[in-house]
């Protein structure tokens, strides 16, 4: 079933009216959110997802309500691997506390941006190049691998590596010593200068550009539909500045989460080989044929295997730093 053009065109200027209304909030009220304020918004935006995918089924099909709740699943399990590189670029900036709502939005904006033109690339190379299908699923195979069995300081790498652009920047433009709220210019000693809020920006976009290039070619696993494939990253980036400052410390006891990401991006990219084959086009593999034997794995399947992942990552991380806080008070109560 088709999804009506004009669904799609009042679904856009709905989800553009909240997030302008979410960036004006921050700009009219400043704040560090409290655990239960992050938790309703969470909640209200988890709510608003599954309240998308209903009016979305009943007007244009289930199998497309399926698909978009699939990639937002994804989409949003990914993304939480962003917000432990979040973490890291706000201490290494000394980001103050109050300032980091803006900062978040801002790198949530800049992503949607970026995963924007990432769609419309991807959907055009689809259409025109099936086998960009092999591709995709190695690439995620291998980022599998590289997530399941990652350096000693995974994240603090990815962070040390965009500094190179950070050092540049530095050499070729004056910037202040201090932050002067969340303005990217501020006068020093009748100097104009840029503030470190420049260097944060471009830092969170560089890092959103790395994750973009892993998240959507797993999304295309799910649907090539570019209307579904941008409204499930919306809604996966929508509530992500929430959930940076409800998980706040608990994103350091989330120890095997990467094990669960891994599992995913693992399985998505064999799906994506997989779907590479059915609609094989290349004349090495059967002839040029499409190899219809290879099975064909649903969207539900998919949808159990992301959950199931994450459920599992997060308990097995949860019980492990439980255990090393009884030992760690045990060794205390012997000293």
């Amino acid at each position: 079933m088709t999804i009506p053009i004009w669904f799609e065109i009042t679904s856009m200027i709905v989800l553009t009216v909240i997030l302008i209304a979410d960036l004006l909030l921050i700009k009219l009220r400043p704040h560090i959110p409290s655990t239960k304020e992050s938790t309703l918004w969470v909640v209200f935006y988890v709510a608003l997802a599954m309240l998308f995918a209903v009016l979305l089924g009943s007007v244009g099909g289930w199998t497309n309500a399926g698909d978009f709740i699939t990639g937002w699943a994804l989409e949003y399990s990914l993304s939480i691997d962003n917000l432990f590189v979040f973490v890291l670029i706000m201490a290494q900036f000394s980001v103050p506390r109050r300032l980091q709502q803006q900062v978040l939005m801002v790198g949530i904006i800049i992503a949607l941006i970026l995963r924007g033109l990432f769609i419309l690339v991807g959907v055009a190379v689809i259409e025109n190049f099936s086998p960009i299908f092999y591709i995709f699923g190695a690439f995620l195979i291998w980022t599998a691998i590289r997530q399941a069995m990652p350096d000693e300081e995974h994240h603090e790498d990815e962070v040390k590596r965009e500094t190179f652009i950070v050092r540049v920047l530095r050499r070729r433009i004056d910037i202040s010593d201090g932050y002067d709220g969340a303005r990217l210019r501020t006068t020093v000693d009748g100097k104009r200068m840029w503030t470190p809020m420049i260097i944060v920006f471009i830092t969170i976009g560089i890092t959103d550009l790395m994750f973009a290039i892993d998240s959507i070619p797993a999304i295309f696993e799910i649907t090539t539909n570019g209307f579904l494939v941008f409204t499930a990253n919306i809604f996966a980036l929508m509530g992500l500045r929430q959930l940076y400052f409800l998980l706040g410390d608990l994103l350091d006891r989330l120890r095997y989460l990467h094990y669960g990401i891994a599992v995913i991006l693992g399985f998505i990219g064999v799906k994506l080989i997989l779907h590479a084959l059915h609609v094989n086009e290349l004349p090495f593999i059967n002839g040029g044929h499409h190899v219809e034997w290879v099975p064909d794995i649903n969207n539900m399947v998919s949808l159990g295997v992301i959950l199931t992942s994450m459920l599992v990552a997060t308990a097995a991380s949860l019980i492990a730093s439980g255990r090393e806080k009884k030992q760690a008070a045990a060794a205390t109560r012997v000293e």
